[in-house]
């Protein structure tokens, strides 16, 4: 489980924008009256992978949620004739339109570039919630914002269009600067080795004891790089993510010399770690020499979700770490579309089942339908089940008269440091 740290998602209610044609009357009307627009531009480009997986009603609820917030920043800034538009036909964006007098100068020098930056603000704060549950990684809008005097040489339609591309390119540049500034501090964190683990407990649903422990990365604390999701959201975009696996890794060992004794220890790898030459089997052997763990004292855990490219050299080496006790576990089971072909391929001593199965199991027959379907393939290979995300008391009941061995979520506590840092 890469990521346990839930945000929590008030439903933020959308908000149906008016599209840019529908309001070019009033708009130039308002021009002509006010001769001096202002534009605060949003690019949200980067959500256009969510119409192709999810559909265009999908795009269309994120775009609602990003007009819902730059409105909520705009209630204390806008005037009543201001307007708030999603951008042209085929274009994902949302675009502030404010009109002042000539006179009114400092409206521009001051109040418009406090609203962007307030905005900018804004928008990184309540990403989590204008994303859920389309994308989990990090995203990056841009922010631009531009000004022109209305020149009655020309028609309002040029100039409309000119401040939307001056708009755009501001914006575009603004995402370029953070996008620059996030590579610089991931490659700060990366180069410096400043990652940290923590270790989620994972429970026996029939006594509630402790069986073991998954370890979970973090990054330096009060940075944007503290949440995992940020971490690998920087690295894939840079192209170092088996760079950072390798020391989430090493920390995740580190940090494991503090594992309670007969603990056992859950350690994330991805499928590309076979090809690590610090992570064959005698060298970790070596490094677990320092933890006081066994072999068999350490569960691989394989993301269902991150494919393997080649399944039966990927068996080869299972087999080569099964030789000296270790053993395997097939995270995010159910959250992907291989789930069934990846348990049956990698036969697994662990299938932990995604929290989308786990939350509301109590009261939700088909979950709890596909959970027995899931632990009769589990029984069937002498696999055992670690439900995931559990939050009540009624949900781990569920799991214990499913007959599930052991389940992990916050119900059991947050994730923590096995020791003070």
């Amino acid at each position: 489980m890469l990521d346990p740290e839930k945000e929590e998602m008030p439903n933020d209610r959308p908000v149906i924008l008016p599209r840019l044609g529908e309001v070019l009357a009033p708009i130039f009307q308002r021009f002509s009256a006010l001769p001096v627009l202002g534009m605060v531009l949003v690019d949200a480009t980067a959500i256009a992978s969510v119409e192709l997986a999810h559909g265009h009603e999908a795009r269309e609820e994120i775009l609602g949620r990003l007009g819902q917030v730059v409105r909520d920043v705009a209630s204390e800034t806008l005037d009543d004739g201001d307007f708030i538009v999603s951008g042209e036909t085929g274009r994902l964006e949302v675009a502030v339109l404010a009109f002042r007098g000539e006179a009114d100068r400092t409206f521009y020098r001051n109040d418009l570039v406090d609203f962007t930056r307030t905005l900018e603000r804004m928008i990184e704060s309540r990403m989590g919630r204008i994303l859920y549950p389309y994308i989990r990684s990090e995203v990056i809008f841009g922010v631009g914002m531009a000004a022109v005097v209305r020149n009655p040489i020309l028609g309002a339609d040029t100039q409309l269009r000119g401040i939307f591309e001056e708009a755009r390119i501001d914006a575009a540049l603004s995402r370029g600067v953070a996008l620059r500034r996030r590579r610089q501090d991931f490659m700060s964190v990366l180069l410096g080795g400043r990652i940290s683990s923590v270790y989620e407990p994972i429970v026996s649903v029939e006594d509630r004891t402790v069986y073991g422990y998954e370890s979970l990365a973090r990054g330096p604390q009060g940075t944007a790089f503290h949440s995992p999701i940020a971490l690998f959201t920087a690295a894939e975009d840079e192209g170092l993510i088996f760079e950072l696996d390798c020391l989430c890794r090493q920390s995740g060992l580190t940090g494991a010399e503090e594992l309670p004794e007969g603990a056992n220890l859950f350690l994330n790898v991805r499928p590309t770690t076979i090809h690590d030459p610090k992570f064959r089997p005698d060298a970790v052997t070596r490094t677990l020499e320092r933890t006081r763990l066994r072999p068999q004292d350490v569960v691989f855990e394989i993301s269902e979700q991150e494919s393997i490219a080649n399944f039966d050299v990927f068996r080869e080496i299972r087999d080569e770490y099964r030789a000296l006790g270790f053993r395997f576990a097939l995270d995010d089971t159910g959250a992907g579309y291989a789930s069934l072909q990846a348990v049956l391929q990698l036969e697994p001593e662990f299938i932990k089942v995604d929290r989308a199965f786990i939350t509301g199991l109590d009261t939700d027959l088909a979950k709890q339908n596909m959970l027995r379907a899931f632990q009769d393939v589990a029984d069937n290979m002498g696999s055992r089940i670690i439900g995931e995300g559990l939050d009540t008391l009624e949900e781990l009941e569920m799991l214990r008269e499913l007959g599930i061995a052991f389940g992990q979520g916050w119900l059991f506590g947050k994730p923590t440091p096995l020791r003070a840092s």
